[in-house]
C-alpha cells in the first residue's frame, strides 16, 4: 500500500516534543483511476438503456450504486489512513509524558548548547521558563559547562559531582550524554541528567555530627550520674536524706540528657531535609496562637504577659506547620526564660515589601523580650550549635545550646532569614523573615494589636 513515513519535532510551551506522522492511504490519483475504470461500464449501461435492452430506471440505479460504492471505498481508505496517523502521533507522545514524570532534572540541548527541552523537575530546580536560552543562563556551574563542551567535542558520556550553593547548598551527580543527530541544528544533541545526592550526604554528615556532639555533651551528666550512683552504693547507702537529695539531682541530669538527645535528633531531621522547601500554604497566626497557649503557664509563673500584634490582613506563607511551631515555641520560650519577671513579651507580625537581598515580598515576625540583653560580641555566633553565652545559667534553665541552631536551619529550609538585635540592659528582638505567597491573603479574625493576657484563664 502506498504511504509515507516521516519523523519530525516541534516546539511546545514545555519544550521539544517529538512525534511521528505516518500518512497511510491512497494518493489522490487513485480516485481518477477508479473513475476511469467505471466510465466504460456506465457508458454500456447508457447504450443498453437507449436501445431498449435495459429499463432506464434500472440503468440509472445500477450506475448510482456503483458510484456510491467506489466513493465509500475511497473515503474509508482515507479515514483509515488518518486514524492510523493519529494513533501513531498519540503513541509517540508517550515519551514526552515519561520525561515529565522522571523525578530527576532532565535538560535537552541542541548542538549550540541551547536548551530545547526540560522536564518539571528541571523547571522547579533552575527556574527555567520557556526553552531557547543558552544553558549558561540557567546553570552557570563551570564543571557542567566544561562537561557539555567535552561531550560535544566527541566524548560519548561524562559524569561528575557538583555542589550548587543557592538557595541552600545541594550536591548533585550529573551525567551528560551525546545523542545521535542528523543535519537538523535544532534537534537534540545532548541530554543532561542531574541526581540529587544531598539527602544521602547530609544523613551521613548528621550521623557523624550526632556521634561527636552527643559524646561530648553527654559526658558531663553521665559522669555525674555515675558518681552519685557510686556514692549511693557506698557511703550514702543508709543515709535517707542524702539519698533523696542525690536522686533529685540524678533525675535532673537524666532529664537534661533526654532533652539533649531530643534536640540532637530534631536538628538532624531538619538538616537532612533542609534542601527541600515546604509547599503548604500556612497562616502564621494559627501557629502563634498555639504557641501562646502552650506557654501560658510558664509565662504566668513569672507574672509575664504575651502580647501578639497582627494587622487585619496577613499574607499566607509557604511553610511546615510543625517546624514553624517549633521555631516560635523556641523563641517565645527563650523570651520567657531570659525576660524580667513581670515584663511583657511582644510578638509582632507585619508585611514587608521586599525581603533583604531579594525582590520577593515577605512577612516579618518579631519576638521581643525585656531582659538583660546580649553583648554584641556574642551575636555572630549565637546560632551555632552548643554555643552558650552563660553556660551555667543556660544549663540551670534547661537549655541544651541547640535551640537557635534548630531555628536557623528551619528558617533556611523555608528560604527565610533570621535577624537578632539586642541591647544590654534593655532586651532582645529576634525577627523571622519568611517569603509570602503572592496574592494569597486571609482575613484576620482579631483586630489590630490584639492581646492575650496569660494571667487570665
Amino acid at each position: 500500500m502506498p504511504g509515507r513515513l516521516e519523523r519530525c519535532g516541534r516546539h511546545s510551551r514545555d519544550g521539544w516534543v517529538f512525534h511521528r506522522t505516518m500518512q497511510i492511504g491512497r494518493p489522490p490519483t487513485e480516485l481518477w483511476s477508479l473513475v476511469l475504470a467505471m466510465a466504460p461500464v456506465v457508458a454500456a449501461l447508457a447504450v443498453l438503456a437507449v436501445l431498449g435492452r435495459l429499463d432506464p430506471l434500472i440503468a440509472v440505479g445500477l450506475g448510482l450504486l456503483m458510484v456510491a460504492g467506489v466513493t465509500t471505498h475511497f473515503l474509508t481508505g482515507q479515514r483509515g489512513g488518518s486514524v492510523a496517523a493519529l494513533d501513531v502521533r498519540t503513541n509517540e507522545g508517550v515519551p514526552h509524558d515519561i520525561l515529565e514524570r522522571i523525578p530527576d532534572p532532565v535538560i535537552l540541548l541542541n548542538a549550540a548548547r541551547v536548551i530545547i527541552g526540560v522536564n518539571r523537575a528541571a523547571r522547579d530546580l533552575f527556574g527555567i521558563g520557556m526553552p531557547g536560552r543558552d544553558l549558561a543562563m540557567s546553570l552557570r556551574h563551570p564543571a557542567v559547562l566544561a562537561a557539555v563542551e567535552t561531550v560535544f567535542s566527541g566524548v560519548t558520556e561524562l559524569s561528575e559531582e557538583i555542589t550548587l550553593p543557592v538557595p541552600v547548598p545541594r550536591t548533585f551527580t550529573f551525567t551528560i550524554g551525546r545523542l545521535s543527530v542528523g543535519d537538523d541544528p535544532a534537534a537534540p544533541a545532548a541530554v543532561l541528567v542531574l541526581h540529587d545526592e544531598t539527602r544521602a550526604q547530609r544523613a551521613e554528615q548528621s550521623r557523624a555530627d550526632f556521634v561527636a556532639n552527643a559524646s561530648h555533651e553527654l559526658r558531663s551528666p553521665l559522669s555525674a550520674l555515675i558518681g552519685f550512683i557510686e556514692t549511693l552504693r557506698g557511703p550514702a547507702r543508709n543515709d535517707e536524706e542524702a539519698r533523696d537529695r542525690f536522686l533529685d539531682i540524678m533525675r535532673g541530669e537524666a532529664l537534661r540528657m533526654a532533652r539533649l538527645i531530643e534536640d540532637l535528633l530534631s536538628l538532624s531531621r531538619v538538616e537532612i531535609n533542609e534542601h527541600v522547601p515546604p509547599r503548604t500554604a500556612l497562616d502564621v497566626r494559627t501557629v502563634l496562637a498555639a504557641t501562646s497557649d502552650a506557654l501560658t503557664g510558664r509565662a504566668a509563673a513569672k507574672n509575664m504577659t504575651i502580647v501578639i500584634e497582627t494587622p487585619e490582613r496577613v499574607p499566607s506563607v509557604t511553610g511546615d506547620k510543625d517546624q514553624l511551631t517549633q521555631v516560635f515555641h523556641n523563641l517565645v520560650d527563650n523570651a520567657v526564660k531570659y525576660g524580667r519577671t513581670g515584663s511583657d513579651i511582644t510578638v509582632n507580625v507585619r508585611p514587608v515589601e521586599r525581603l533583604p537581598g531579594t525582590s520577593r515580598p515577605g512577612l516579618a515576625i518579631s519576638v521581643t523580650d525585656r531582659g538583660e540583653g546580649i553583648s554584641a560580641v556574642h551575636l555572630p555566633r549565637i546560632t551555632e550549635r552548643f554555643y552558650r553565652i552563660d553556660e551555667s545559667r543556660s544549663r540551670k534553665l534547661g537549655g541544651t545550646g541547640l535551640g537557635l541552631a534548630i531555628v536557623k536551619h528551619i528558617i533556611n529550609r523555608h528560604r527565610g532569614q533570621l535577624k537578632i538585635v539586642s541591647e544590654e540592659g534593655i532586651g532582645s528582638t529576634v525577627t523571622v523573615l519568611l517569603p509570602v505567597i503572592a496574592d494569597a491573603e486571609v482575613t484576620s479574625p482579631e483586630p489590630r494589636g490584639s492581646q492575650r493576657d496569660v494571667m487570665q484563664p
